[in-house]
């Protein structure tokens, strides 16, 4: 996770590490979890490359948390961008029928010149950028419900232990009396 300092001396952050620094943007609070994953996610699969800076520039508006939005960009790294792509190309076949579009005159005509392989790269990439942006919307609206309800719960969990607590000291206090 990265650390305040490291994005304060960071050269491209620099100009707005002042904005960065404000504390509210490093703490762990109900608003600010669930905005922080929402924001990771949407970055982390609309732009494959320098995610985090998207991530982190998004969360100063949003008022997110700036190091949780920052790891959960590493949901799409160099490791998983492979199964990422795959998956984000069949959500945009899907999305957009390509399959079923596929078939025609039209299409069997530029299909059967020299440019095939032009068509099939833009044809895939289209597909697959679809894809990409269906996923970084839905993974980050599953991620902010998701995050709040488990923040939910962590804090129900909480205060029931301290309540507990706070029951078992009453009960000692009332029969040492």
């Amino acid at each position: 996770m990265p650390k305040r300092e490291e994005m304060a001396r960071n050269k491209y952050l620099r100009p707005i590490a002042h904005r960065f620094l404000t504390p509210e943007l490093w703490r762990f609070t109900r608003r600010s979890v669930p905005r922080g994953v929402a924001l990771g996610l949407f970055s982390a699969f609309i732009i494959p490359v320098g995610q985090i800076f998207l991530a982190a520039f998004l969360a100063l508006p949003a008022r997110a948390n700036v190091p949780l939005a920052a790891l959960v960009t590493f949901v799409t790294n160099p490791f998983t961008i492979a199964f990422w792509a795959v998956i984000a190309n069949r959500v945009g076949q899907f999305i957009l029928r390509v399959d079923a579009a596929t078939s025609g005159v039209a299409n069997e005509q530029l299909q059967s010149g020299d440019w095939q392989w032009v068509i099939d790269a833009f044809e895939f990439a289209g597909v697959t950028v679809v894809g990409f942006f269906v996923l970084a919307i839905i993974s980050s609206a599953v991620g902010y419900l998701l995050s709040s309800a488990i923040w939910r719960v962590m804090v129900a969990r909480r205060r029931a232990k301290r309540l507990k607590r706070m029951e078992e000291r009453l009960d000692q206090r009332l029969n040492a009396n």
